[in-house]
């Protein structure tokens, strides 16, 4: 249900656009005067504004100019008894929607917001849309150890070498991957990413490498594996300290010759592809306990990248609060909130297990949570432990 604004120093016209849009199903708020209208614009969020010109305080035009500075995207139709052409084409010159002199149409009216709606929606539909096809997000920090890491890739992403990266869950060793792939000479082709330990121990081997139909029970058809999927591009094998030493010799046959073989096939198909792996465990640990293979050990990491944990970077979490804050206002077609400089504080203190993953979260759930701006006490309310 849309919500409206209305701002008019008439009480007679604001019961009678409040009666008539209440009666089309909209959400309807009023306010005397362009002061109490600002106070009202800038703590809730509105899809439509009607501002009269004329009100004491704050009149509308200045009102038009303050509402663009904090949301430019919320249409604003004037309206006015004073009215000429001079008055609307300098209102809309301002940045209103429209504009309507008093009194006003009920026709006009109503097509005039319902165009205004129209607008805040796809607005909103652009902004998810544009999200969703756009380019890889950006690796945030200006820590040290972020800046090694963008250097590493700048240098080793053009080339062919298989890197090994290594830190802890939701540290962003995936987004790191897909870096190396986008700087690549394959970024044209796919990235086709596999979840080593999201894979049962029996179908890992399947999935890599696909196989013929009739090869065991459930193969009713063909299937193409990760490896031909990836073919011209880069595969991504995360968490591949939990892939079974079985997969494992195989991975490995297929680095040393640029070979696979499907499960329950006997023809070889050559593949040209870049590997990059990602762990959380120790993978030497895993070696000296049997768990893992030396020689693939070795065959992966050419290039070692390690992602350093949130709590090791905490200087970068004003930066990944403020990207954080931009990209979710974005998937809500909302304007971003902001946020207290002692409340980054606060996150700041925060013991981060989950990482960038849970910082993320904790960004969403203090924008749903907190009013128009987080404060230091939303922090302690919805973040740090009881």
């Amino acid at each position: 249900m849309p919500n409206i604004l209305i701002i008019d120093d008439e009480r007679s016209i604001r019961n009678v656009l409040k009666d008539i849009l209440s009666n089309e199903g909209y959400k309807v708020d009023e306010a005397a005067d362009g002061e109490e209208g600002w106070k009202k614009f800038s703590s809730t969020n509105y899809d439509v504004v009607l501002c009269d010109i004329k009100m004491p305080k704050m009149d509308g035009i200045e009102f038009l100019s303050k509402a663009n500075e904090l949301n430019a995207e919320v249409p604003v139709i004037m309206i006015s008894g004073h009215g000429n052409i001079e008055t609307a084409v300098d209102a809309v010159k301002k940045g209103a929607f429209d504009y309507i002199s008093k009194p006003p149409d009920l026709n006009r009216l109503l097509i005039t917001i319902r165009n205004a709606t129209d607008k805040n929606v796809l607005v909103k539909e652009t902004k998810v849309l544009k999200r969703k096809v756009s380019k890889v997000q950006e690796i945030v920090g200006e820590s040290d150890a972020i800046k090694k890491i963008k250097e590493t890739i700048e240098k080793v992403a053009p080339t062919d070498a298989r890197v090994l990266i290594t830190g802890e869950n939701g540290s962003g060793k995936e987004l790191v991957a897909r870096w190396l792939h986008e700087k690549s000479n394959r970024s044209a082709a796919s990235i086709v990413e596999v979840n080593c330990a999201a894979i049962p121990s029996e179908l890992i081997e399947s999935e890599l490498f696909g196989h013929e139909k009739g090869s065991f029970t459930s193969a009713i058809k063909q299937r193409i594996g990760k490896f031909e999927q990836a073919n011209g591009g880069t595969l991504f094998l995360d968490e591949i300290g939990d892939m079974s030493l079985s997969a494992q010799a195989k991975v490995l046959r297929a680095l040393q010759e640029g070979k696979i073989t499907r499960v329950g096939g006997d023809k070889e198909i050559a593949v040209d592809v870049r590997v990059v792996a990602a762990t959380n465990k120790d993978l030497l640990k895993e070696v000296e306990e049997k768990n893992f293979r030396l020689d693939l050990y070795h065959r992966l990491g050419v290039i070692l990248i390690h992602v350093p944990s949130l709590n090791e970077r905490k200087d970068d979490i004003p930066l990944l609060v403020t990207k954080f804050l931009q990209d979710i206002a974005d998937e809500y077609g909302q304007s971003p909130k902001t946020i207290e400089t002692k409340a980054v504080e606060a996150l700041q203190q925060h013991n981060w297990t989950g990482n960038i993953r849970e910082l993320r979260n904790v960004v969403e759930r203090l924008i749903i949570l907190s009013g128009k701006s987080i404060t230091q006490e939303d922090v302690v309310n919805y973040v740090l432990p009881k």
